[in-house]
């Protein structure tokens, strides 16, 4: 099992999450997130009267950048189409299209069933 950690633009959380469900993929955890990259938070897409609760420092840059936090849990097989379909849902060619992380999983558990290993995630 692989888990993906997806890091993306706000605006694209629901072209992401529909185009994962068009491929079957319909579980996945979701979180608000702030954070920044080596750009170090360059205002491009926000006009200059951000608010200051999103960090705008008033000098075309912001402490952090809104983004989503998605986190898919998936079999190895799956693995490539679910990269893949975040990618072409978040690909737009430009600075803060995000970032994937894939992480091994060792095992997962379901609660209610105690269901273990692939099982729990099917």
């Amino acid at each position: 099992m692989q888990e993906v950690i997806a890091i993306i633009r706000v605006n694209k959380m629901q072209s992401t999450k529909e185009a994962l469900s068009e491929k079957g993929f319909y579980a996945m955890s979701a979180a608000r997130a702030l954070g920044r990259g080596k750009q170090r938070g360059l205002q491009y897409e926000l006009k200059p009267e951000a608010p200051e609760s999103l960090g705008y420092e008033g000098s075309g840059y912001m402490k952090y950048v809104p983004k989503r936090v998605l986190w898919i849990t998936v079999r190895d097989d799956q693995l490539e189409a679910v990269v893949e379909t975040i990618i072409n849902a978040n690909q737009t060619r430009k600075i803060g299209d995000g970032k994937i992380f894939v992480c091994p999983v060792e095992n997962a558990i379901r609660v209610r069933t105690g269901e273990e290993g692939d099982a729990a995630i099917i």
